[in-house]
This record gives structure tokens, sequence and C-alpha cells, in this order.
């Protein structure tokens, strides 16, 4: 290990954070400017950072005024990851040594035996000296932790083996040993760089549009945000940005997972990693480097590939405590037979790598899987609460339906026309993220007709929206009223009664709007379903889930409709924000429950929830930071393949725990009973280690070869 002096600063924490709060947490304060690591102490939170850092930031994130302090040198260093080709290296180095030792030992066994015989202390020092490192970790184990660990298990029979006059027996060993390492680091470590790969930038220069127009190849490095610049057919997009001009069909699956390009012109959005399949554009860049989309992908897999699951810690005590079987059982085996080739074939065999690897490789290969159809999981151990779900709760408006409503009708009152109405209701409407009100604002642009300002405006949570409004081109201002029936009752509004025999579609919703606490008139609106949401229900049911449940503050009509069409099994309708967190810890009393949306009112649901979901292209910055996992796509099927990746994983995880266990019982059993000898046991151990690890590795091939095997 090496290390990288950084700054940091500690700060104190107002309350004991939970694992899950403290992983939100991590993730907010990742996502400031020269961020690199955070560290948790009983009430304190230990920043690292490069350089400088944003403290109003760190304000903003922790909610609370607190002095921060700065220590540019501190005592602990950031660890910085091992080189693993030097590893590698250092493993097929060892390797060929031993089995040149070892063939040339045995050669000359067999034509010199004097010779042979006379250099057994040659032999033992040759034997010590390529197990160096395995007997120092295996000392370290037993000084340091308190507890034998595999190297303690391995370096006892190395030892054992040299006392017994053998050594070579554990060269043999050492050599399939570092073999089986080498091959098993190689296969985790593909694990864990697949996504990063498959994420990588490798566009060095990039095509800057200057002021007069004309195009300079410049490095990406050079590229500032509000720069322009051009992006060609085959080219890689390396900027989050806006399409100023083109029009293109870009493959975007590095973020999104779709593997079918998305047509992208003017003002459409752009993220670093698409692919320019056919056409050109022209974009204005608003992100570049570690601010970009990319590079938060890339991030957040590397983080979470360092969140342990809950079965990687169970698979750690699982290793450790089987460690003093092996020892026990050479013990008794010496009591029983004197016999030291049978007490080496319990020593040569060990539980640990096997159990450890192939736990820490599947949970590493699941994330980078899921990156790479565009989902991102914040830890490994959201994949193993994935397995577990059998709740699914859902937001309906922007989650299950499309979350782009349209007008699609509307009736006015004697005397007011349709424009005075929406006019009045955009103006009302005009800061508000609701998808209804993003409906209205649609319709008015679409229109080409100009917004009147307000002079104020109040949200009224899960009714509606109140604002003054003046007089405009023509048209009455006054006090405006835009929401729901009830909220119209609320507030008293008269001419309900007027618009009682209008009939619209099940489903559809209704805002009512109001001037000077008289109806001016009704707007309905309509956001359809997603596409494939019924048949995403269909297979979760197939994969265990037992209840779905709709989470909705529209109309109790409108929920029906929507329960109904979709088989959705119980829906809760015209709640408030916290109603919905409320619900969700309800539902935990009887279940494991995941929480799907994408909006600020499901960020409290989405926190509380075993598993946080936030869906789409369109979701709010806080349903993301809320969430434990994060789908790019629109398309909800990829809901099916999170859960259906965790229970893979976790299937996989307990098959090589069985299959670990099994074959080195059976090992143990026939060494014991000297049915095998030292090499074959070696042999046996290590070649079950290696095909563990790589039967996790398996989860890289994906859904289509992975999923149905």
């Amino acid at each position: 290990m090496t290390n990288q002096t950084m700054r940091y600063c500690q700060i104190p924490l107002q309350s004991y954070l939970t694992v899950n709060q403290r992983n939100k947490l991590t993730l907010r304060l990742h996502a400031i400017k020269n961020v690199v690591l955070v560290r948790y102490y009983s009430k304190a939170v230990r920043i690292f950072y490069k350089d400088s850092i944003n403290k109003l930031a760190i304000i903003q994130v922790l909610g609370y005024k607190v002095n921060i302090p700065v220590v540019n040198k501190p005592k602990e260093t950031l660890p910085v990851k091992k080189d693993i080709n030097n590893e590698l290296q250092a493993y097929k180095r060892d390797a060929i040594i031993s089995l040149v030792g070892f063939v040339g030992l045995q050669v000359l066994k067999k034509f010199a035996p004097q010779v042979y015989t006379s250099l057994n202390i040659v032999r033992s020092l040759f034997v010590l000296g390529i197990a160096r490192n395995v007997i120092k970790n295996g000392l370290k184990g037993l000084i340091t932790d308190g507890q034998p660990n595999a190297d303690t298990l391995t370096s006892t029979a190395v030892i054992a083996s040299v006392l017994a006059g053998k050594p070579e027996s554990s060269l043999s060993l050492m050599t399939l040993s570092n073999v089986a390492e080498m091959l098993t680091i190689y296969a985790a470590e593909r694990a864990r760089k697949h996504i990063s790969s498959l994420l990588k930038l490798d566009q060095q220069y990039v095509w800057r549009v200057e002021d007069d127009g004309h195009e300079v190849k410049v490095p990406i490095e050079t590229i500032k945000v509000n720069d322009v610049i051009a992006v060609h057919t085959g080219e890689k997009i390396c900027v989050d940005g806006k399409v100023l001009s083109g029009n293109a069909a870009i493959d975007q699956a590095s973020i999104t997972g779709e593997s079918n390009p998305a047509l992208k012109g003017q003002d459409d959005p752009v993220y670093a990693g698409s692919v320019v399949q056919g056409g050109q554009l022209t974009i204005l860049v608003q992100k570049v480097g570690d601010d970009t989309s990319l590079a938060r992908i890339v991030h957040l897999v590397e983080d979470a590939q360092a969140r342990r699951a809950p079965v990687q810690n169970f698979a750690d005590r699982m290793a450790n405590m089987l460690v003093p079987i092996s020892f026990i059982g050479a013990a008794i085996v010496y009591g029983a037979t004197r016999d030291w080739q049978r007490v080496l074939n319990l020593l040569f065999i060990d539980f640990s790598c096997g159990l450890k690897l192939s736990t820490a490789t599947a949970i590493s290969a699941a994330v980078a899987t899921a990156a790479k159809q565009g989902i991102l999981i914040k830890g490994g151990n959201y994949i193993e609460a994935l397995a577990d779900i059998d709740t699914v709760v859902m937001d309906k408006t922007g989650t299950i339906t499309v979350g782009e409503p349209k007008i699609v009708e509307t009736h006015t009152a004697e005397g007011v026309c349709e424009k005075e109405m929406i006019l009045l209701a955009a103006s009302a409407e005009i800061h508000s993220v609701h998808p209804l009100a993003v409906a209205i604002q649609n319709y008015v642009e679409e229109q080409g007709w100009k917004v009147p300002d307000h002079i104020d405006s109040d949200t009224v949570v899960a009714h509606g929206m109140e604002a003054n409004v003046d007089d405009f081109d023509g048209f009455k201002g006054g006090h405006i009223i835009v929401g729901s029936h009830h909220f119209m009752m609320d507030r008293e509004v008269t001419g309900l009664d007027n618009f009682s025999d209008i009939e619209t579609m099940p489903g559809h919703n209704i805002l009512y709007v109001a001037r000077d606490a008289k109806l001016m008139g009704l707007i309905v609106i309509n956001d359809p379903i997603r596409p494939q949401m019924k048949k995403t229900f269909n297979q979760m049911r197939r994969h265990g889930i037992d209840e779905i449940v709709m989470l909705t503050g529209d109309s109790e009509e409108v929920a029906n409709t929507v329960a109904h069409k979709m088989g959705i099994d119980n829906y809760y309708a015209e709640i408030l924000p916290e109603d919905k967190a409320e619900i969700v810890n309800r539902l935990q009393k009887n279940g494991h429950v995941l929480m799907v949306g994408d909006g600020i009112n499901d960020a409290p649901a989405l926190a509380f929830a075993d598993v946080g979901v936030a869906l789409g292209g369109r979701r709010t910055d806080i349903a993301v930071e809320s969430s434990d996992i994060t789908i790019n796509s629109d398309n909800p099927i990829k809901l099916m393949d999170a859960l259906e990746l965790g229970q893979n994983t976790m299937k996989l995880i307990r098959q090589n725990f069985t299959a670990t266990i099994t074959i080195n019982s059976a090992a143990m059993l026939l060494g014991a009973l000297g049915r095998i000898n030292p090499l074959v046991a070696a042999i046996i151990h290590n070649t079950a280690t290696l095909a563990v690890v790589l039967n996790s590795s398996r989860i890289l091939m994906g859904k289509d070869n992975f999923f149905n095997k």
C-alpha cells in the first residue's frame, strides 16, 4: 500500500447516524468538489479532500451551522489502491520460482538422492523464502487480529512440512497457491474494473466552435462551461450539455442502459459517454470533467463496491470460524495416526478463500453489471436487500404514469374564455414543478401565449396553488385559486354546481380554476400509463412480490381507475408527502419494502424504505439523493432487472457457499483417511476457490447469459 497525503476537516454530528443515514450523507458529501473520502467516528464525520473545499456546501448538506476547522497534514493518510499489475507479477514470479524449484528438487531426488538428502537445510530455507509473505500475514492475523486466518493455516502447513523433513510437499502447495491467487485476483479485478472500462472516456480531443463559427480541434482538458462544441458521426460526447442545433441519433447506453438510440435535437440534453451514431450536433457545454453524469456514475459504482453487503460480513465471520476446524482436525489426525502426510492434507485445505473471494466478487460484479444497464446501486448492501423484497410501493404521477400530462379538454363558466382561464392558472402555477402544472405551462407555450406575472403565490401541499394576479391584456386579474374540488370547497368557492353534470374519462385529472372565490372553469388533464408498466407488475409477481401498492396525491377516482387498470393490490389517494413515509413504515412491519418514486414529495418515503428507487430521466435531484438505487432509464422493466439481479446474485452466493464447504469438507475427509496426498489436497482446494470466483464472475455476462442459467 502506498499513501497519498490529504487535507481533512472533522465535524461534530448532532446525533448518532444509522448505516442508511451515513450512506446517504456520504453520497451528498461526495458530490462536493474535491471530496475524496468520508469517514465516520462515534459522533463526528471526517472529510478528506484535495487542495480546498467549499465550507458553505458542507453546511448546506449537514443542514446546520458549524465551525469547520482545517487540518493541512493529517496524522492518518488516505490509502491508495494497490497496483494490481505489480501484485499479479509478484504472484506470477513466485509461482514460476516455486514450480521450477519443485521440478528441480524432484529431478535431483531421482538422479542424485544423496545430494538431495544433504541439501535438506537449503531446501527448507528455499521453501520458507517462497512462503515469506504467507508466514508474515499468518503471524499478523494471530498478533494483530487475535485469531488465525487462511494464511495462518497455510504457514502452519509450510512450517510443519519443513519440520517433518518434507519441505518440497509444501513447495507444491505454494506453487498452486500462487497460481490460484494470480488467477483469482485477475478474475476479481476484471469484475471491479468492468464498469470503469465500459464508461471510459477515451476521446482526447474535441471540436470547439469559435465565435466566428470555425471549428478548432483542441484537447478535452481545455473545454470550459459555456463553450460550444461540435460532435460528428462516430464521435463520443465528452461533456454534459444542451443541443443548440443539429439532429442526431445518440447511443446513450452507458448512461441509461437502453440499447436503442435516442433522437436528439434543439434544446435536448446530452451526456458525456454518449456516442453519435448518425448526424451531428452543436452543443452548449454545461458540465465538464468530474461534474458530468458519467463521472458521477463511475464514482457511485466505485463507492458502491466499497460498501460491504451483510452477506460479505457473514462470509468473513464464517470463514474465520472454519479456520480453527482445520487446526483441530489436524491435531486429531496427528494424535490418532502420527502421520505427517495426513496432517498436511488437512492444513493444505481451508474454507476462507473460497467464501470471502467469491462473495466479494459476486457483489462487485453485480454492481458493475447493474451500472451497465443504467441501474446505479449505491452499495453492495442493497444488492442483498433486493433479494428479500416482497412489497413494492409505487408513486403514481411520473412513476406509474409517463409524467408528461397534457390538457385534453377545458370547460369554462359563462363569460369566461379558455385563454383567460388558462393564463390565470399558468400565472399561479408558474413556479410549480408538479406534472399537472407543467402540463398547463406546456400548453401555454404551444399556443405562443405570454404568462402574466403574479404579485405573490403560495403552495398548499397536496391541494393546489393560490396567487394574486394583476389585470393583463384586457383580462381581469384577482385572487386566483387552482387545485382540486376539495380545495375549492375549503376556500368556499361558488359555482361548483354549474359543472356537476360534466363527465370525463375515468382516470383523468381535473384542475379547478377560481377567481375571487368564483369558479371560472375546469381543466381536464391526462397522464398516460408508462408503456410496459403492466408487464413489469406481472413479472414482479412471478418473482415473488406479494403486494404492489400505489401512493398518490390525486383524487380517489383517478387512483381507483389506475389501480383497477394495472391490477394493483392496494392504493392510497389524496395523501401528503409525510403520509407516504408513514405508509412505508407501516408496510415494513410485515415485509421488506421497495419504494419507487421520482419527485420531491417522494423523498421521505424513499429514505425510509428498505430500498428506495428513483426512476426515470425526469426524477428530481432530491429523489436521487434520498434513494438507494437510481435508474436512468424511463423503461419500468429496469425495476424488474434490478430485483432479478439481487435475487440471482444471492442465489449464486449461496451456491458458492454450498460448493466451497462441500468440496473442501470432502477433501479434508479424504485427506484424514489418507486417500489423497498433500499435492492432491492443494489442487482440490485451489481449484475449488478459483471455480467459485469464476462462477461469481459469470454475473458480468449480463442478463441474457447469466440470469436464465
